[in-house]
């Protein structure tokens, strides 16, 4: 009499427990994976935002004093003492030559140290007074030298024969170039004017539109564009993988268009962050924008799911930086300063500034630098375009050989027919079998496709 074995139970529960926990760890492996790229992203945006900007203090920023005298000349030379190679002080000729400098943004600041209106003749002892207190801003005598000094100029000026009348010290900013500058070029001189008794009048040669006062608008219209350009990456590079690179080279330069149309309704009707100028500010935000996307689209054949870090990296990390939409060069680290001299934002803030504000001064230079990046993203596009045929060939060659393996290996495995017999039954179901494992193969693979963009784009948005 035969006994019948129950199931064991305890080991059907223990084989699917373990079948859990390897789910749950391939799981927890897949979820770590997927959190190096925002660490990754948390450390270099640190490293970037708070190397850049956590510390701002000027390099050689450029400031002027105007006069020609040598009280002009001692005064320019005791802050540039003080300043210890923090400011590049020079003396310029008149009033006139100092707007024009601060127009063509070769100074951030000009200090008129004894702006005088005449009234008739010129007393020398007035003038003595004046020269004799722009040499105590110079050399920080005492109080009450300057209060007997400024006496005696009020006298002079006053008198009843007539002679010149003293006005407030003078500083001449154009901050529409950077707000930040002409702050930090305000405090320097605020303490020289008050050895000359008088508040120290500010004057904005280039002062930005209304509705942006302090000029910045134009950083953030730049961040605004980049996010729409580099996040458009992940999508053109993943979701349309299955086209021809030049489809994907039309899309970017499509989709640039459109971002570049946004961003000039952003700074023209919407905000009113310029006043003038918006054709030239929508060329430049459609070279700008070009260039993002087709450098994107080309990384992405080598790149993959890393594609999102690295126009990140790019584009945002050392791009906003670097712009000098927040501070001017001339207030960060040598790197990023270097940086401002060739990097895309940098071409946009700079190249829209003086196309709005400083009659297109240096224009034709921010603008090559576009063009040199837009350039650089249909080189990319084309590198890649080699190298996705190049893997085309390479994958169809090892489709070839493996179906050639494998008609070799049915072939030795399956008998001859025999005279009579229907071999076509037995060569059907092979041939079902290789097509059943085939269509699984690819099915899987698509899956995995499937899910790697659904990753990526969902990093890019999520950024």
């Amino acid at each position: 009499m035969s006994t019948v074995r129950r199931p064991d139970h305890r080991s059907e529960q223990h084989g699917s427990h373990r079948s859990a926990r390897s789910s749950h760890a391939a799981g927890l492996r897949h979820v770590l994976t997927h959190l190096i790229t925002p660490l990754l992203m948390c450390i270099g945006m640190g490293l970037a935002y708070l190397g850049a900007f956590a510390n701002p203090a000027p390099h050689h920023l450029p400031v002027a004093v105007v006069g020609s005298g040598r009280s002009a000349q001692l005064l320019a030379q005791s802050i540039s003492d003080k300043a210890d190679g923090d400011l590049e002080v020079r003396t310029v000729a008149d009033r006139s030559a100092a707007v024009d400098r601060l127009k063509r943004q070769e100074i951030f600041g000009a200090y008129v140290a004894h702006a005088q209106g005449a009234t008739g003749g010129t007393s020398a002892k007035g003038a003595s007074a004046s020269g004799t207190s722009a040499d105590e801003a110079s050399k920080g005598v005492t109080h009450q030298k300057g209060a007997r000094e400024r006496a005696a100029g009020r006298a002079g000026g006053g008198g009843a024969a007539g002679g010149s009348v003293r006005q407030a010290p003078e500083l001449l900013v154009a901050t529409a170039g950077s707000d930040t500058s002409a702050s930090v070029v305000q405090k320097v001189f605020t303490p020289i004017a008050a050895h000359q008794g008088a508040p120290l009048k500010v004057t904005d040669v280039a002062p930005p539109a209304e509705d942006d006062p302090t000029g910045q608008g134009i950083f953030f219209l730049l961040v605004a564009v980049s996010i729409g350009s580099y996040a458009s990456v992940a999508v053109i590079g993943g979701a349309g993988a299955v086209l021809p690179v030049r489809w994907r080279a039309a899309l970017a330069i499509g989709t640039s268009l459109v971002v570049s149309l946004i961003g000039a309704a952003f700074a023209g009707p919407v905000f009113h962050l310029v006043e003038h100028g918006l054709r030239g500010l929508w060329g430049m935000a459609w070279l700008y924008s070009a260039g993002i996307l087709l450098i994107g689209t080309g990384l992405h054949t080598f790149l993959k799911r890393w594609t999102t870090l690295g126009v990140m990296a790019l584009f945002v990390m050392l791009n906003f930086t670097s712009s000098g939409g927040i501070f001017r060069p001339e207030m960060q680290n040598g790197f990023f300063a270097a940086l401002h001299s060739f990097w895309n934002g940098a071409g946009f803030v700079e190249g829209t500034r003086s196309h709005v504000y400083f009659d297109d001064y240096g224009l034709p230079g921010h603008v090559w630098t576009l063009v040199g990046w837009l350039v650089a993203g249909l080189l990319m596009v084309g590198v890649a375009a080699l190298a996705e045929k190049r893997r085309r060939s390479a994958e169809a060659e090892a489709a070839a050989h493996a179906t050639a393996v494998a008609a070799a290996a049915v072939a030795a495995t399956v008998p001859e027919p025999m005279p009579g017999s229907m071999p076509e039954r037995g060569s059907r179901a092979v041939r079902s079998a290789g097509a059943t494992g085939a269509g699984q193969g690819s099915g899987a693979a698509e899956a995995d496709a499937a899910d790697a963009v659904e990753a990526e784009m969902e990093e890019a948005v999520g950024v």
